[in-house]
């Protein structure tokens, strides 16, 4: 595996001692917000990761090589770069071998992590089931990474943009939970409540260490789905929101937007659409994510030791 990762030093001497760290994404980064929201997000959520005593993993692909820890100039660079290759399952041998750059989604990160040893994740919104995937087979490689990889997600439900009811339904074909945390409704991103209830609700961050150390220790493997909500001072307004995802959609549709740049597209028509209050939410749901995702992580390497 040294052939394809590249581990930072404060991330690798964590990992060796037993220490909790939290993976990142950076699709968030390159794809998710407009520069230089990207970058001051990344430092900031790295920031809160640390004031709880967790050594952040921001996980990207530079030069065909897999860095679990991003620099803070490769952050930068990360933020400014033009062409970098939206990475999932499928692209990653591709990349490596092109010795590309390439920013990686849930899914892959989730791999990434795993073959580093990290255990929690955290991001902002989960993919899914696409809005008409049952014509379409829109369904995002994040649903069936979580079947298989033995990472914990911590996220604010699945973006609003998608089949929230679907999605929750592929989910328990597959065997993943879907626990709330401190709630009983599953998060839609933006909003607080998609109208579906989470499979389980837990707490406190040992009760949800201990959930993901017994799950992993009886071989059940693949993820969980820790849905924490976005803060409710942030929270958009449900009708509002859907009303203007469908315009959204809409014009996606016209314009032949299709497969994985239907997110990034929405993303930036949503902040559009809403004056940038979108972009404020999305930033402090990923703020918050980490807040509870350093606590898990915290809570778990306690829970193994």
């Amino acid at each position: 595996m040294h052939t394809y990762l590249d581990i930072h030093p404060e991330v690798a001497h964590a990992l060796q001692h037993g220490l909790p760290v939290v993976a990142l994404e950076s699709t968030i980064i390159s794809h998710g917000m407009p520069y230089p929201q990207n970058v001051n997000t990344a430092r900031e959520v790295e920031a809160v990761i640390r004031e709880q005593g967790v050594v952040p993993a921001t996980i990207g692909i530079i030069n065909g090589q897999i860095k679990i820890g991003l620099t803070d100039e490769e952050l930068e660079a990360f933020g400014q770069a033009q062409n970098v290759h939206k990475v999932s399952r499928r692209d990653l041998p591709y990349v490596l071998a092109t010795g590309k750059n390439g920013a990686t989604t849930v899914a892959a990160t989730m791999i990434c992590a795993q073959l580093a040893g990290i255990k929690v994740f955290v991001t902002g919104g989960l993919g899914g089931v696409h809005r008409e995937g049952e014509v379409t087979m829109d369904i995002s490689a994040d649903l069936s990474e979580l079947a298989q990889t033995n990472v914990a997600v911590v996220c604010a439900g699945a973006k609003s943009i998608l089949d929230i009811g679907r999605t929750l339904e592929y989910l328990e074909t597959q065997g993943v939970p879907v626990v709330g945390y401190q709630s009983d409704d599953f998060p839609a991103f933006y909003t607080r409540s998609s109208g579906y209830q989470v499979d389980a609700r837990i707490d406190t961050p040992e009760e949800m260490a201990a959930m993901l150390k017994i799950k992993w220790d009886l071989e059940l493997n693949g993820g969980v789905v820790i849905a924490n909500p976005v803060p409710e001072e942030y929270a958009l307004e449900n009708d509002e929101m859907e009303r203007l995802i469908e315009q959204g959609l809409t014009e996606a549709k016209a314009q032949g937007i299709k497969g994985k740049a239907v997110t990034p597209f929405l993303l930036a028509k949503m902040k559009e659409l809403t004056g940038g209050k979108s972009l404020e939410t999305n930033i402090a749901l990923v703020l918050n994510n980490a807040f509870v995702g350093a606590q898990i992580a915290r809570a778990y390497a306690d829970e193994v030791r």
